[in-house]
């Protein structure tokens, strides 16, 4: 997630739990500071809302994502308690990419752009 400075890093771990992670110009992890942040997904009508603990270097959501490989997420980020939010959409596809080893939501293999030509 680019739109927010430091960036920020979003991972399902094996626990299906999300993990986020500040990132620096310099591609190096930064400790969270006064960050509120928020993810809620899943189905529109029983949406799962997430909330984070600071574990180490990262922070670490408080439930597990909903069962199911596909579906819509909404990231918010805060620079800290009150301040303007700045929100991500995009759809988590849990999916294994064809072509890499990353999940869908995480491959950089571009595939599919043939498709669009």
């Amino acid at each position: 997630i680019t739109r927010v400075e430091p960036h920020v890093e979003f991972f399902v771990n094996a626990e299906k739990k999300v993990e986020l992670r500040f990132i620096d110009d310099d591609m190096k992890v930064v400790a969270p500071a006064t960050q509120v942040v928020t993810v809620v997904l899943g189905d529109r009508s029983a949406p799962t809302k997430l909330s984070f603990t600071q574990v180490g270097d990262k922070l670490v959501s408080d439930k597990t994502i909903p069962e199911g490989n596909d579906f819509p997420t909404v990231v918010q980020i805060r620079e800290n308690e009150g301040a303007k939010p700045v929100n991500e959409k995009f759809n988590l596809n849990l999916n294994d990419c064809p072509t890499c080893k990353n999940r869908e939501y995480a491959c950089v293999c571009d595939h599919g752009e043939e498709e669009k030509k």
